[in-house]
């Protein structure tokens, strides 16, 4: 039986192949899937004369067509809920893992060469986690085109999920053994034959053993070295220099030559020295992969801590449901020792809840009725019942991720500066190479090539492109694990260089956990009630305030509604009772609802009054208090001494203000600030040229958080998502924040030596080298040992324990 042919292309179709498509009303035979879609597509058109005005087959659908309609797969929405998220209009910003990558300079070639598209806004590539932050205008052009553009460069882009991450890993860490393997085998062996060839070996014995020195250096060439060949080509293609090209051009000279002499039996071979560096370059590749999948996991996809399912509760009983199905006003229940699946608000229940996630703290919180608890935190020792107030991507644990991703994503201007120079310096350590080929070729032609060569081994600038990036992210993720964010790349590098240092009081150097202390009723005798009728009215107002005070009101919030409510900043509360309109705030803020001629006076200045007001007069004054946040005397006096000029802005107008810079030890203080006064202050002090951080609570403090050189917020699980800071704190005790300055410090420290240690080895083996002083193999262990000390220099700042880096407090 003779096969047919296919209808498209003309080749056979396999008996057991079923893809007709029906052309002018006749079932045609198809080959496969790839001539089936093809033909169908020229059908739908209605391009069937196609068919019949045609000389020969079609060719075969090829790899590229199907590798685009891979890609394709990327537009749909669906896939790009895992990876791809919204900006403003048609802007869309997509987190991508890159395959391939092998040094800085990759980052950079990614960067040039996709930003030549007019629908790409911004592009961040971080070598370090191979990831890549791509913000698009989604109109233009869609995002598979994009990744088709990468992988055509040799990037090959999939979606930045936590399964990815991993999979990556895995297939990077076992690609990279078996290619070290094989040029460890190779250079044992090489060497081994090379000791006979060196020894007294002649005539047809090393002629032999030349021979078998190239066929056990041919694997390690053709397939451990294949990255080193694989990114210079596609650099050269787009026409830049990354460290690479130097790399490969070494060993494909060495190779080349010493293959020239086995063949013609003339002049030296150094396939023993070619082993030999590629197995040393691949050391010290493999540990600086190792490190960098490392800090990926010290940083985690946090979204991976949430449990799959929760226990909802459905008219009292409980129902397992997944959590994806969860919404706001859900109640559920946790038991000891399970992870909160949501964020959430305790409804009952007492019980103990580990934060060290959050805050790097071991040491159990203590939660109760109206606490909140954060998703993927520990619950302790009793059941908890939860009111769900935020999940999936609304979370602080979501929130937390993408300050993280975001982060990743902004290079430091100091490693961009590196990633620059290390790109002119490869392009000078060819010229150098030449002339010193073409100096050895005037005094000792035998030896011109292995001099250059060596010359070329020795200055490969990889030490240098890893200076700062490994000191940067080991020292990020040192403070991650202490409980503080880095949300900005240029964090560490301003911290060193900082002046003054400007704290919020309520919520920063106070826990902002406010109670009430007393009640001083000055209501008239028309207006006369008990104090608890003006606490449930203080209540209903407060009940839907985001405001630290409003906690102290919290045992009232329901037993009265508040309708038409409204929140002034630095000033109070408003909203109707009951049809009686009312205020409590602040005393000139109260008072301006009956048009009092002056503010009310409050009764003493050592405590923080609140005043309630209806449209008649002033009713009740509230004291409340406020706790110190723990740390904050040892924070002041760290701070104090190490220089820097310390003060105290607060929106809180009573003394109180006064009374904690004077125990803290802060001479310069303002009280009643509002966020305009705050902003005109540090505008002020950056005029003088002063270097200023920010400390605030990310609630009322945002323009001056968005204006400071550094700002750091305390976490809020309301604001987190929000905040416009460049860093977060995330941990109870402030002793830690002042570590943060002498670990940014020895950030700037640790990368000075990085830069003197990589520099300086090329000053001076570069003489050495040209000299003739260095072989290739001497130069091969002494590029890849530079490149391992600034990796292990950098390391020290991911191992440096928590009391190298803050005080203790306490006993």
């Amino acid at each position: 039986m003779s096969e047919r042919p296919c209808y498209h292309c003309g080749l056979p179709v396999p008996e057991t192949a079923d893809f007709a498509v029906t052309v002018n009303g006749e079932r045609q035979p198809m080959c496969c899937p790839g001539c089936q879609a093809v033909a169908t597509a020229i059908v739908d058109g209605g391009l069937e004369r196609f068919y019949q005005y045609r000389l020969e087959a079609s060719e075969r659908p090829d790899e590229t067509a199907a590798t685009a309609a891979e890609w394709e797969l990327y537009d749909s929405d669906a896939l790009q809920a895992d990876f791809v998220s919204a900006g403003e209009g048609s802007e869309r910003r997509a987190q991508l893992l890159l395959e391939g990558m092998t040094c800085a300079a990759c980052s950079w070639l990614i960067e040039t060469h996709l930003k030549r598209s007019p629908s790409v806004r911004q592009l961040s590539v971080d070598v370090t986690t191979h990831r890549c932050t791509l913000t698009w205008d989604a109109d233009q052009q869609p995002l598979s085109e994009l990744m088709a553009e990468l992988a055509r460069i040799g990037y090959r882009p999939r979606p930045a999920t936590d399964e990815a991450h991993r999979a990556l890993a895995q297939q990077e860490n076992r690609q990279a053994l078996l290619r070290l393997g094989v040029a460890g085998f190779g250079m044992m062996q090489a060497g081994m034959v090379a000791v006979g060839m060196y020894t007294g070996a002649v005539d047809e014995w090393k002629l032999f053993l030349r021979w078998l020195s190239f066929l056990v250096a041919t694997p390690v060439v053709w397939f451990s070295a294949a990255p080193f060949f694989q990114a210079a080509w596609r650099s050269l293609k787009a026409r830049q220099l990354i460290m690479d090209v130097p790399v490969a051009l070494a060993i494909g000279l060495a190779y080349g030559a010493s293959a020239w002499a086995t063949i013609t039996g003339r002049g030296d071979v150094y396939f023993e020295s070619i082993a030999m560096f590629t197995f040393f370059l691949l050391v010290g590749r493999y540990l600086e992969m190792r490190t960098r999948h490392r800090n990926r996991l010290a940083y985690g996809n946090l979204a991976q801590l949430m449990p799959l399912s929760a226990r909802r509760l459905e008219q009292g009983k409980e129902v397992s449901v997944p959590v994806k199905t969860l919404t706001l006003g859900d109640r559920v229940r946790v038991k000891s020792g399970e992870t909160f699946p949501c964020d959430g608000r305790v409804i009952q229940g007492q019980s103990d809840v580990v934060e060290a996630l959050l805050t790097g703290e071991s040491r159990p919180i203590p939660k109760g009725p109206g606490d909140r608890v954060v998703g993927g935190t520990l619950n302790g020792e009793s059941d908890l019942e939860l009111e769900v107030t935020a999940v999936g991507g609304d979370t602080q644990l979501s929130a937390i991720e993408r300050l993280v991703v975001q982060a990743e994503a902004e290079k430091p201007r100091q490693v961009a500066l590196a990633d620059t120079v290390a790109r002119y310096f490869v392009g000078a350590v060819l010229v150098v190479f030449a002339l010193v080929w073409g100096a050895w070729m005037l005094i000792q032609p035998e030896r011109a090539f292995w001099v250059a060569l060596s010359v070329l081994v020795v200055t490969c600038p990889c030490a240098l492109a890893l200076a700062m990036p490994t000191a940067l992210t080991a020292a990020t993720a040192n403070l991650r694990r202490r409980g503080f964010l880095i949300a900005r790349g240029h964090v560490l590098e301003t911290l060193a260089k900082v002046d003054r240092v400007i704290l919020d009081k309520t919520g920063t150097l106070t826990l902002g956990q406010f109670s009430l202390q007393s009640v001083k009723n000055v209501s008239q005798a028309k207006d006369h009630h008990a104090d608890e009728h003006w606490l449930a009215i203080a209540g209903a107002l407060e009940a839907p305030a985001r405001h630290p005070l409003a906690v102290a009101f919290r045992p009232w919030f329901n037993h009265f509604r508040a309708e038409e409510t409204r929140q002034y900043t630095a000033a109070g509360v408003e909203g109707t009772v009951d049809g009686e309109r009312y205020r409590l705030g602040s005393a000139a803020f109260a008072g301006a609802l009956y048009q009092a001629t002056e503010a009310p006076t409050p009764p003493d200045d050592e405590a923080l009054w609140l005043l309630l007001s209806n449209t008649r007069g002033p009713l009740v004054w509230f004291s409340l208090e406020d706790e110190l946040r723990p740390g904050a005397q040892a924070l002041i006096s760290t701070l104090r001494a190490r220089g820097l000029a310390l003060e105290l802005l607060s929106g809180d107008s009573s003394g109180a203000v006064a009374r904690l810079a004077e125990t803290l030890g802060i001479d310069t203080y303002t009280a009643g600030a509002r966020p305009e006064d705050k902003l005109q202050r540090l505008q002020e002090v950056q005029a003088r040229g002063e270097k200023v951080v920010m400390v605030g609570d990310g609630i009322n403090d945002v323009p001056v958080l968005s204006s400071a050189d550094v700002s750091v917020a305390m976490a809020c699980a309301s604001d987190l998502a929000q905040t416009r800071a460049d860093a977060v704190f995330l941990n109870s005790d402030l002793a830690v924040l002042a570590g943060i300055f002498e670990l940014a410090k020895r950030t700037r420290q640790v990368i000075r030596q990085n830069l003197l240690l990589s520099l300086g080895y090329n000053v001076v083996a570069l003489p050495l080298a040209a000299a003739g002083l260095v072989p290739p193999w001497l130069a091969a262990i002494g590029m890849t040992s530079s490149s391992l000390v600034v990796v292990f220099n950098a390391l020290r700042l991911h191992r440096a324990p928590a009391t190298e880096i803050a005080p203790r407090t306490g006993g």
